[in-house]
């Protein structure tokens, strides 16, 4: 079974509201995952498992690698950051990594507490349609 745009959308929001404990309504494309939706960095493993489940059929297994959906260990590298900030290698290593995300924001600033507010519910649906059309 394929999933459409409505269906990814519809499913990341019955995740972040299990997950999360939030309101449908607080569920919007801009709205990020920490700033807006109160998630910490434990719950990004929670929504991951959840969505794996999610989008899971019998025909098809969904698996998201580690590091597929979030950063992971990179931000501890001194190649990638340096002084609090994401370096040039760093930026280019994220976007590589992570098509999904939009990083026109946080490029201007590349302040590495600021990176998980690039985390959108948008950014999780453009992940997952990325991911199942393959």
């Amino acid at each position: 079974m394929a999933f459409n745009r409505q269906q990814i959308e519809e499913g990341v929001t019955e995740v972040l509201e299990e997950a999360l404990g939030v309101d449908t309504e607080d569920v919007k494309p801009e709205a990020t995952l920490t700033g807006d939706l109160g998630a910490e960095s434990i719950d990004f493993l929670d929504i991951s498992f959840r969505m794996e489940k999610k989008f899971s059929t019998p025909e098809k297994p969904f698996k998201i690698e580690q590091g597929e959906l979030f950063p992971e260990n990179m931000l501890q590298d001194p190649a990638m950051v340096q002084n609090g900030k994401v370096t040039d290698a760093g930026m280019a290593l994220l976007r590589q990594k992570l098509p999904h995300i939009d990083f026109t924001t946080f490029d201007k600033d590349r302040n590495v507490k600021s990176l998980s507010e690039v985390f959108t519910v948008k950014s999780l649906c453009d992940f997952l349609e990325r991911k199942l059309a393959k």
